[in-house]
């Protein structure tokens, strides 16, 4: 049974750092691609950062420069250090892992809460 199981949000003044992290119970390796999406009442899930199995990231245009996704070597824990966030930012961030080679084997986090306010 895979868990994937998030920490790290909270409330954060503009400006502000966080740091998500997202830990993988199970079978979880470096043959799975990990990503952190959020969603925010009333709009679309919206997909964040993204790390490969080979080590490459992607980040959402809205982040990119501000935001760092890493993780660990044994590929089951996967961070999101957030800098300079921003009110828009506000949202529930979960963590996605996906294998490689069978996309049916896809698995979400409950969400950890952030909210950037003064």
């Amino acid at each position: 049974q895979v868990q994937l199981v998030e920490s790290g949000g909270g409330l954060v003044q503009p400006g502000g750092s966080l740091r998500l992290s997202c830990a993988a119970s199970g079978s979880i390796s470096r043959l799975y691609h990990m990503a952190w999406y959020r969603q925010s009442p009333g709009k679309q899930r919206e997909l964040v950062a993204t790390v490969t199995s080979g080590g490459n990231t992607n980040y959402a245009d809205s982040v990119q420069g501000r935001f760092i996704i890493f993780r660990n070597n044994a590929g089951n824990t996967v961070s999101l250090q957030m800098n300079s966030l921003k009110p828009e930012d506000t949202a529930v961030y979960s963590c996605n892992a996906r294998h490689q080679n069978h996309p049916q084997y896809d698995y979400w986090g409950q969400g950890t809460q952030v909210t950037v306010s003064s």
